[in-house]
């Protein structure tokens, strides 16, 4: 990356913080094309909710799945999400649990309860008690 890359991304990552969101989709969205796991999950963010764009289900599709693939964690549980919840994909548990489980593998715990919650609710998995009791505990809940 040269220096004015450098400069463009930490202003794109400036605004977005700053909810300055045009501005962020304008600069980032080049960075999400060159492949940055960081850009692609924050424009995907932007395309999800409608922020500083109109919103745009396939795309913030495409981005969170292409910032999960790289294995960007919290892109993976925002993956997981539209899974679980058919948000701008097709609902489906398999994948959701598929991508929670990556994201809890490197330590997001959220990810670890949503599962938790998924097998002790059965959403969009066959209920499990016991498997939602040791996925707790491995969130650090009680015992």
């Amino acid at each position: 990356m040269s220096d004015e890359d450098d400069m463009n991304m930490m202003s794109g990552m400036a605004a977005f913080e700053s909810k300055q969101f045009s501005r962020a989709m304008q600069l980032l969205s080049p960075f999400a094309e060159q492949g940055d796991a960081d850009a692609q999950h924050r424009v995907a963010i932007m395309c999800q909710n409608g922020l500083g764009v109109a919103p745009n289900p396939a795309m913030a599709f495409k981005w969170m799945n292409a910032a999960a693939e790289q294995g960007h964690a919290v892109a993976q549980h925002g993956l997981g999400f539209m899974y679980m919840e058919g948000d701008c994909v097709e609902k489906n548990g398999a994948e959701a649990v598929k991508w929670f489980s990556k994201a809890a593998e490197q330590g997001l715990v959220g990810s670890l309860t949503t599962l938790a919650m998924m097998y002790e609710q059965g959403n969009g998995v066959e209920r499990d008690p016991e498997k939602a009791k040791e996925l707790y505990a491995k969130a650090g809940f009680g015992s």
